[in-house]
């Protein structure tokens, strides 16, 4: 199995996370698939994130992390998986308000849109509890408690 990660730096913010970082999380995400695949994360500021998600989404704020699934014409033999595009400042700060280490929320945010390349997604009840719990499993593993249980 092999994961080819395109990071692109599109923001100047601070504590970033480190390549191997990126790449553990991916792998943890997509490891258990026995495949190769190839996708790109995106980092980026505010601006960015908000045009985007105000583009695809239709909401005109902000967002953690948008995923992006490649559509794989049919016939056509290819491992990319698609884009992930992660706002940075947006990261930071839920990770602040929710009492989380940052890494933590980094790891979390790019498991999550990591599963959503994949075609999970929580739009219904249903969803968001298989997916929470495969990304709560999946963060265990790198010892990151669940995020979903409520700091105070």
């Amino acid at each position: 199995m092999t994961i080819d990660l395109d990071i692109q730096h599109a923001c100047a913010a601070e504590n970033l996370p480190s390549t191997a970082e990126l790449q553990c999380w991916v792998e943890t995400a997509l490891g258990h698939y026995n495949k190769d695949f190839e996708l790109t994360i995106r980092i980026v500021a505010i601006a960015e994130s908000q045009a985007l998600n105000h583009q695809y989404r239709e909401k005109n704020k902000p967002t953690n992390v948008l995923s992006f699934p490649f559509e794989v014409p049919e016939g056509i033999e290819l491992n990319l998986l698609g884009d992930l595009v992660v706002c940075a400042d947006v990261v930071a700060k839920e990770a602040q308000e929710q009492h989380k280490k940052l890494n933590h929320h980094w790891a979390h945010m790019v498991i999550h849109g990591c599963l959503h390349l994949l075609g999970f997604d929580h739009i219904d009840d249903n969803e968001a509890t298989e997916m929470e719990a495969l990304e709560t499993r999946l963060l265990k593993e790198l010892d990151i408690s669940d995020p979903y249980l409520i700091n105070e």
